[in-house]
């Protein structure tokens, strides 16, 4: 049997089964099954494609199928998606080879079936017939949750809801940062020419590196220390944090440490950072990164953000507080996000607040503070921000401009489909008094 689409049908099985994440999940497979390039990219493209057209693959099975949907076993659902991922999305595969494949995949009981539902398909020519209401068939031609639309419509309004609807990411865009205590950029780019790796430097930061390869082609710089994975936006957070040669930075949610990282490089590695995080496991993810990156000034310690802690009130030149959020800015490169329930938005927002309020007594006066997310939804950024500004006379809105990016009051959003970064948003005040 074909291995690339065998993993792909196991893992799309172990995602509807169990709590998996569609990065880590890719990585292991990868290397515990030792496939081939080929395989890997085949495998890539077909457990992510599915995973990202899983709702319009889902209403093309509820349509030809008489068997409802939720009745269908999780196995011969998922044979079917990739089967019919194949003949909608997949060009260079041919009609007969995306069915046989996909037959092989299911049980013997419903190889019938899926064989059935796959050529009733391919005669009637691959038609759906779309739903009438729509922002219904918004969702079913994107894939994308008719909940997380109407969040962004809430939001932003029609127009920006549909446009990141629709949004399609190149989805072999890598950002990387470089570690300038190691190396330079200019060196990055010479060395992924050199391995025929298209690249540019990112037009929002010089020590960004935008390239298109699997991270495998690069995984030896990243052990070597020399760049890190990650988002431009991510970088440019950090960079409005400002942060200079030896100031003291708290880093309050900072696992898994790519802001802590970015940080200590613009210090040029002279200071002192405390990087927190609720769960201690994950700080030596934090303890290990910095050590290959040549990192000497970060102290890891396991905390809550919302719990004061008394010595750090008034300590800190710089605060940075990067909060647990509903990552609908990310689901365009993670797209197992999209299918998470958000019923516990309200509770998720109040705990936004509390680690922001709360973090705030840690700046200096004349010290600063950023809140961020890698969300797009107004309740959970400029709410919050609002919110608390409205409540603590003692901090401003302290605006900046990098590059393309310019706040209104103290703040910005990224739009993927804009600035071709993840969705994120940041807003930087400052304490007065």
């Amino acid at each position: 049997m074909d291995k690339a689409r065998q993993n792909a049908f196991l893992s799309l099985v172990k995602s509807d089964t169990s709590q998996s994440f569609s990065n880590i999940e890719i990585n292991t497979v990868i290397e515990r099954q030792k496939l081939t390039e080929n395989e890997a990219s085949l495998f890539t493209a077909l457990y992510m494609g599915v995973l990202e057209r899983k709702i319009t693959l889902d209403y093309i099975i509820s349509k030809y199928s008489k068997i409802p949907l939720e009745k269908i076993d999780v196995e011969t659902v998922n044979a079917l998606r990739l089967g019919l991922y194949q003949l909608v999305y997949m060009d260079k595969i041919p009609d007969y080879s995306a069915i046989d494949e996909s037959v092989k995949l299911a049980k013997k009981s419903a190889k019938g079936f899926v064989n059935a539902i796959l050529r009733s398909f391919l005669r009637n020519s691959k038609k759906v017939p779309l739903p009438k209401e729509k922002w219904q068939g918004v969702s079913v031609e994107s894939s994308m949750p008719l909940d997380i639309i109407n969040i962004w419509r809430k939001s932003y309004g029609d127009d920006v809801a549909l446009e990141l609807a629709t949004h399609q990411p190149d989805k072999r865009k890598l950002s990387v940062r470089v570690n300038t205590l190691k190396t330079s950029a200019d060196a990055i780019c010479a060395e992924f020419q050199k391995r025929g790796i298209e690249n540019e430097t990112s037009p929002f930061s010089d020590d960004v590196v935008r390239c298109a390869c699997p991270i495998s082609r690069i995984k030896d710089l990243i052990d070597g220390g020399e760049i890190f994975i990650q988002d431009e936006a991510s970088r440019i957070a950090v960079k409005i944090l400002g942060a200079k040669k030896g100031e003291k930075i708290a880093d309050v949610c900072a696992c898994p440490g790519g802001k802590t990282f970015s940080c200590a490089i613009d210090m040029e590695n002279e200071g002192e950072i405390y990087a927190s995080d609720l769960h201690a496991n994950k700080l030596s993810l934090i303890d290990k990164g910095a050590k290959k990156l040549g990192i000497s000034i970060v102290k890891t310690r396991e905390l809550d953000a919302k719990s004061h802690v008394c010595e750090y009130e008034k300590a800190f030149d710089r605060v940075l507080c990067d909060v647990p959020c509903s990552g609908l800015g990310v689901v365009f490169k993670k797209p197992d996000i999209k299918y998470k329930q958000r019923e516990g938005l309200d509770a998720l927002e109040a705990t936004q607040y509390a680690i922001l309020s709360n973090c705030a007594n840690y700046v200096k006066v004349g010290g600063v503070l950023i809140f961020s997310t890698c969300t797009l939804n107004r309740d959970e950024n400029e709410s919050n921000v609002e919110r608390f500004l409205a409540e603590h006379e003692d901090f401003v809105p302290y605006d900046f401009e990098i590059s393309k990016i310019k706040s209104t009051n103290g703040a910005y959003t990224f739009f993927p489909n804009v600035t071709g970064t993840d969705g994120f948003f940041v807003s930087r005040m400052k304490r007065v008094k």
